[in-house]
């Protein structure tokens, strides 16, 4: 589905200055994410999603955000989450769900002392030591995360410390922001922002992703940072306050509207008939669009000069609803699946998107959208394998051939130009 806001007043020749901002939804959410970013990758003609202005990412999308912002395009992290084809780096789902057993160890070892202080309690005031009291002060030896988050940090790190790349917002080209948020204040940390740019891109990555209960929260300088979904569903506000003239935004979790939908799930008429785990993925899902259109409401009147274009699954895709969000071994499908129906929304609303596109020098290819056979896997191949001191002489030259097209006669900064 594609939530097209044109902006509401006239605005002033655009300088092609694009914003990204790319939500959160675990594992399968970012695979949907980099489908649909591999969509408009191949289908729009003038967009380099490695070029924008600037980038802001929550949970899984932190890891789209940071690796376009250090110029690791999609046919590249397709090849490493996907088709696993890359020579860099080896993705092994495995490394994501390792035990937290630091976590485990820590927390038992409190348990003696906690028994103790609850016996000595008990043998002095029996009436004052209830069940529920014995709950509460045994909940403090509960694991707060199941796996061990620091194999992301690790994988991360090694990715934006090769052919060329940096680990330091600071050094990037373009802005940053991986949002995460202090679980002691319950603010939002832009990491990126003044103050916290000295944090290494991989371990604000690790914060940002960092879902309660299922991973411990990350200490970061005494702070301890949990997802940055908890806030927020995107953050858009982040890119929008950059004086951008288009915003791209990529949204994962949709409720499933079932009244809608085609035929639903063998032995499943109602949404309540999935269970418990069905109940509160609707419930969660309804919480988290409710609170992005409100959000695009109010931004649509606070940047009135601002387009805004946002994609996410339709209402009635089943195919994201009822596929486990942890489940990496559905990855490519689901990939496959956000790269197609992407494609469908631009080729549905071209006539809406085609001109607030032109007006920002971006241009839908028809090639693509009216190709019925087209794959996520095409184009993809295996690419030459460059050495380190290859890549970074490769990435210096395209610096300087963006920087000689951006000088010539009658072109403006155009951030989202198409390498060739």
């Amino acid at each position: 589905m594609l939530v097209l806001q044109p902006a509401r007043k006239r605005q002033p020749p655009s300088q092609g200055r694009i914003g990204l901002a790319i939500a959160g939804g675990g594992p399968i959410g970012g695979m949907y994410e980099l489908g649909a970013l591999r969509a408009l990758d191949v289908a729009i003609e003038g967009l380099d999603l490695t070029r924008l202005e600037v980038y802001v990412g929550v949970s899984s999308g932190a890891f789209l955000a940071a690796g376009l912002a250090n110029r690791l395009d999609t046919a590249e992290m397709c090849r490493i989450f996907i088709s696993g084809d890359s020579d860099e780096v080896k993705f092994h789902p495995q490394m994501f769900l390792r035990p937290a057993f630091m976590e485990y160890v820590r927390r038992a070892s409190a348990v003696p002392r906690l028994a103790f202080d609850w016996w000595k309690d008990l043998l002095t005031d029996p009436t004052g030591s209830h069940l529920s009291e014995l709950v509460g002060r045994f909940g403090g030896a509960i694991p707060t995360g199941l796996f061990d988050n620091r194999g992301i940090e690790t994988f991360l790190r090694k990715v934006f410390t090769m052919r060329g790349r940096s680990n330091d917002f600071r050094e990037l080209a373009a802005k940053l922001y991986v949002v995460a948020v202090d679980l002691d204040s319950g603010e939002a940390v832009r990491f990126g922002s003044p103050g916290w740019d000295d944090v290494s891109i991989s371990r604000a990555v690790q914060a940002s992703s960092a879902l309660p209960g299922l991973y411990p929260p990350v200490d970061i300088g005494g702070h301890h940072f949990v997802d940055g979904a908890l806030r927020r569903t995107m953050h858009a506000s982040t890119v929008l306050d950059h004086g951008i003239d288009l915003m791209l935004g990529v949204n994962p979790f949709v409720p499933f509207n079932a009244k809608t939908a085609g035929r639903p799930p063998e032995g499943m008429n109602m949404i309540s008939e999935g269970g418990l785990p069905v109940v509160l993925s609707q419930t969660f899902r309804t919480l988290l669009q409710s609170r992005m259109r409100v959000g695009l409401e109010k931004y649509a009147e606070l940047y009135p000069d601002v387009d805004q274009v946002v994609f996410e699954p339709n209402e009635d895709d089943g195919e994201m609803f009822f596929t486990n969000v942890f489940s990496y071994s559905s990855r490519q499908r689901v990939c496959e699946h956000a790269f197609r129906s992407t494609l469908n929304d631009l080729r549905r609303r071209r006539a809406e998107l085609a001109p607030v596109l032109a007006r920002h020098g971006l241009t839908l290819r028809a090639e693509i959208l009216d190709d019925p056979g087209v794959s996520i896997m095409d184009g993809l191949g295996t690419p030459a394998r460059p050495t380190e001191a290859t890549a970074r002489l490769r990435r210096a030259l395209d610096d300087v051939d963006l920087l000689v097209r951006e000088r010539q006669p009658g072109r403006g900064r155009r951030t989202g130009a198409r390498r060739r």
